[in-house]
């Protein structure tokens, strides 16, 4: 399946997700800058919304968002390891998670530090907000390894990628040790170092530092 990703996208979640599941994709590099892919064609003509992530699904059809995606390939699988079966409580955790780390954590959070356009008098609230739901996340993490059911599921894949945007943006990630073990401890599976080296080789690519 072809796969629509960005270098430090919230697309990575995404990639971790089909590599803990062994499910093979086939990386499309989107430039976001000029939603256009490597062959120079227009990436809206794919998803006219222009956003990341975007699978190709087996039949041809697109599916869109990330947290969706997820979910599908979860379901897909099977087996209910990374998401939890239809009708439990677990996975109405892991999708409250994934609903918080896409809706709060991201788009409220983390996506105004990368606009140019964001006053810098908002970009101080912001960083606030980010670093309140930080310390919230934290503190949810004092006793558990995992988001939920004490194994990694892809709210875990949603969290690593989005939290993992401090150290972009210099904020002091030493200040939540039980977050900062986490992404350690997070960062050191398989299936995300694979997923980082990907996205590493693509930038050095297309000479794009990280």
């Amino acid at each position: 399946m072809k796969f629509y990703h960005e270098i430090r996208g919230c697309s990575l979640a995404v990639d971790i997700v089909a590599r803990e599941l062994s499910v093979p994709l086939d990386l499309q590099w989107v430039d976001m800058a000029t939603k256009t892919l490597e062959d120079g064609s227009d990436y809206l003509s794919i998803n006219a919304k222009g956003t990341v992530p975007t699978l190709q699904l087996p039949d041809g059809e697109f599916l869109t968002e990330g947290a969706v995606i997820m979910q599908y390939l979860a379901d897909s699988e099977g087996s209910g390891q990374l998401l939890p079966h239809l009708g439990t409580v677990e996975r109405l955790r892991v999708l409250e998670w994934n609903s918080f780390i896409g809706a709060d954590l991201h788009k409220g959070g983390f996506m105004p530090l990368f606009k140019a356009q964001t006053p810098p008098a908002y970009r101080d609230i912001a960083v606030d907000r980010v670093c309140a739901m930080l310390s919230w996340i934290d503190s949810q993490l004092q006793d558990r390894s995992f988001l939920v059911a004490d194994r990694f599921t892809i709210a875990d894949a949603h969290c690593y990628t989005i939290a993992i945007w401090g150290y972009v943006h210099d904020i002091p990630m030493s200040r939540w040790p039980a977050l900062e073990a986490y992404l350690e401890r997070i960062g050191s599976r398989d299936s995300v170092r694979a997923a980082l080296e990907a996205t590493f080789e693509q930038a050095r690519k297309v000479g794009r530092e990280l």
